[in-house]
């Protein structure tokens, strides 16, 4: 393909970088087959990024001779953009799986955020200005060229995986891992944002039910009475997943009525909270055993939400309440902050 020039590569490399961020954020989010065309966006992304590299690599020589000031910003920047593409295709294909200990998805993850900004920067001091211009026929031609050619890549990429004997085709399509499915106690223990483990009294310990018709509270024995068992699989953002028997009580079960809510609230004794639409209450689960036996406090005892089709962190440890809300299910931080 012919050089498209600077400026157009910079601005392609931008739209790039933009997408595999978004498309890399909702990929964390994504938990049930619909999402897929998310991580399959999230790969063409790179993809794209991977294209690029040529053309960007004749603009970084150009101007690190004439910008010294800001000469090692601007290597940094390009050395973790690239340090953030290997981390990715490392844990795609299962070849860097972890590194002391650290598991590639996080590596990934991490070299992105720091990523952000030296880009933020770089766009200050290097700023590349759209033209009327850049819609034309050719430029668009282009483009679309480039984006086709990293659509094909990804592709490309995704067969040698599967048809090669690499770890990478034992992957979930979200990226994860299978790790201790039905061995409760080899099932990771990880905790979002490395909250605490907090200690709890199960003889003092109380759940507190709001809905439409008021507030109750629930003792750990009250809740054992009305127990069911399911089979669901847990997506962890980390980079694996686990299918285990869980037992618990459905959480329609605690709820008398719904009345005008548009969300439930659910609270965990270390302050984390999540909020979650009306819709899934029947296929919600508080469980208190797992594999048949009662909840390590690693994994949430006494209590723990199941959220079937949702990423890990949804899935609350130490449940001490659930409320019914007005307020819409979405109105919280795209991914909880504490």
């Amino acid at each position: 393909m012919r050089h498209p020039g600077g400026r157009i590569s910079n601005l392609a490399l931008l739209l790039a970088l933009v997408l595999a961020f978004a498309t890399g954020a909702g990929a964390v989010a994504a938990g049930t087959p619909r999402g897929r065309w998310v991580v399959i966006a999230h790969g063409v992304a790179a993809m794209l990024v991977i294209l690029l590299i040529p053309w960007k690599t004749r603009i970084v020589r150009a101007g690190v001779r004439r910008h010294k000031i800001g000469r090692w910003a601007s290597l940094t920047l390009a050395a973790l953009a690239v340090v953030t593409l290997l981390f990715g295709l490392g844990y795609t294909t299962g070849l860097v799986r972890e590194v002391g200990g650290i598991r590639g998805m996080w590596l990934h993850v991490a070299a992105a955020l720091t990523l952000v900004p030296l880009l933020l920067w770089h766009l200050v001091a290097r700023r590349v200005l759209p033209r009327r211009t850049d819609l034309s026929r050719r430029t668009l031609m282009r483009t679309g060229t480039v984006a086709a050619a990293a659509a094909a890549l990804y592709a490309v990429t995704t067969a040698v995986v599967e048809l090669t004997p690499t770890p990478g085709r034992r992957r979930r399509f979200t990226g994860s891992y299978e790790v201790g499915s039905f061995q409760p106690r080899t099932m990771p223990n990880t905790i979002w944002l490395n909250d605490t483990s907090p200690p709890v009294n199960p003889a003092t310990w109380r759940l507190t039910v709001a809905d439409a018709d008021g507030t109750r509270t629930w003792s750990l024995p009250d809740l054992s009475r009305q127990t069911v068992t399911r089979r669901e699989l847990l997506d962890c953002t980390s980079g694996w997943y686990s299918e285990q028997d869980w037992t618990g009580v459905p959480v329609s079960t605690l709820i008398r009525r719904v009345g005008a809510a548009r969300s439930l609230l659910v609270h965990s004794v270390t302050g984390y909270w999540i909020r979650l639409p009306v819709a899934d209450l029947d296929t919600l689960l508080l469980a208190t055993e797992v594999g048949g036996t009662p909840l390590s406090r690693g994994h949430g005892y006494p209590l723990r939400l199941v959220a079937p089709g949702r990423r890990g962190f949804w899935w609350v440890k130490w449940v001490d309440r659930i409320e019914l809300q007005d307020t819409p299910w979405w109105w919280q931080p795209p991914f909880p902050m504490r």
